[in-house]
This record gives C-alpha cells, structure tokens and sequence, in this order.
C-alpha cells in the first residue's frame, strides 16, 4: 500500500460518511459513491483521494 495514498477499509469509509454498509452499497451501485478498488478476497478499499474527490464534488453539486 502506497502511503501517499492509503487504500481505506470499507468500515473506516462508512464511519468518515456516517453511512451504513447497505446503503453505501445502493449508492455505489447506482454510480453515486466514491470509486472502490474490489480485492480477490471480495473486501472493498477506497483510496483517501478518490474519497476527498467524492466529499469535494458533494460539496460542488449541493453549492448550486
């Protein structure tokens, strides 16, 4: 794992957007959620900075 970019675990990504784990899913499915990186083993990762883009453009798209 690159420390410039950490690959978070789907339960530190839940906590951080005080979301539940089936409706992070349904979000995801529907192309809302931030990109997830699927291991071989089925645990789900998300890099910090595909994270901090998904809160920015949240930000963006309620600003209007």
């Amino acid at each position: 794992m690159s420390k410039s970019d950490p690959k978070l675990k789907l339960a530190a990504v839940l906590e951080e957007i005080d979301m539940s784990r089936s409706a992070f899913y349904r979000m995801a499915a529907r192309g809302h959620g931030p990109k997830i990186i699927k291991l071989p083993n089925g645990h789900i990762r998300v890099r910090r900075s595909d994270l901090d883009a998904w809160w920015t453009a949240r930000e963006h798209s309620t600003a209007a």
